[in-house]
């Protein structure tokens, strides 16, 4: 069986294109939302799994093939390096789905940054409103540069329970929070950024697939600068239509 770790668009549309090819697919997933969705994928196991248990539940399983198709800010830590370390030991085939890392050549008034806590640090020597596309992990961050410079932050993170009741129990207010789930459409943003008369947009570099040329292009109408958190990840990535004809060719 493949098991692939879901997290991202791609991740998903690989499960469906290999369930179609009759392969049996198991998925893990980091929350209960990410369990509702992949079961509509056709998944033939799912298993729901914390970030800081994924090697010891790599090597309580016996795996020949994992695909990681998070989101490449999942990955960025020491963390992913026992990931890769665990994979080599046990002899697994080990496949990451990745995206190509936005263009900004028609684009200003971008500032890149690599970490949240660059992104936090940079915000407030561009506006007072922020607007935070980057969801719900590391909004910690945020709050105390918000408490500091006064700053009204905006967060769009995905309609959970769970989510939802982090950013109120963190001090956000409803009226503040926009539980939606991406990604969305350049009418969607110009919509939201007009109304919260947005002044900085964060966001992480999410490539076409997570939406992120969309924000790029109604921000630089508005005139609203952007703070681009880029990741790197260990190891080679391809992109999912790769990995699923290297897949395909090694299970015939």
């Amino acid at each position: 069986m493949i098991w692939v770790l879901g997290g991202t668009s791609d991740g998903r549309k690989l499960v469906r294109e290999l369930v179609k090819r009759d392969q049996r697919v198991g998925v893990v997933v980091f929350s209960s939302y990410g369990k509702e969705l992949v079961h509509d994928d056709g998944a033939y196991e799912v298993e729901q799994v914390s970030t800081d248990m994924l090697v010891d539940w790599l090597y309580s399983k016996k795996i020949k093939i994992l695909v990681d198709g998070r989101h490449p800010s999942s990955v960025y830590n020491e963390k992913e390096d026992k990931l890769l370390q665990a994979c080599s030991t046990l002899s697994i085939v080990f496949y990451r789905i990745g995206r190509e890392e936005t263009v900004l050549d028609n684009y200003h008034n971008v500032y890149k940054v690599f970490s949240m806590e660059q992104a936090a640090q940079k915000v407030v020597l561009l506006g007072k409103t922020i607007f935070l596309t980057t969801g719900s992990n590391q909004l910690e961050t945020f709050l105390s540069y918000k408490e500091k410079y006064n700053l009204r932050l905006v967060v769009r993170v995905l309609p959970e329970h769970k989510v939802i009741k982090k950013c109120q129990d963190m001090g956000i207010r409803p009226k503040d929070i926009v539980a939606m789930q991406g990604p969305f459409s350049k009418q969607v943003n110009r919509a939201l950024f007009k109304m919260y008369r947005v002044s900085v947009v964060v966001t992480k570099d999410s490539g076409k697939a997570g939406g992120t040329d969309a924000k790029l292009a109604v921000a630089k109408d508005l005139g609203i600068p952007v703070v681009m958190v880029v990741y790197q990840c260990n190891g080679k990535s391809m992109k999912w239509q790769e990995i699923l004809n290297l897949l395909t060719c090694y299970l015939q």
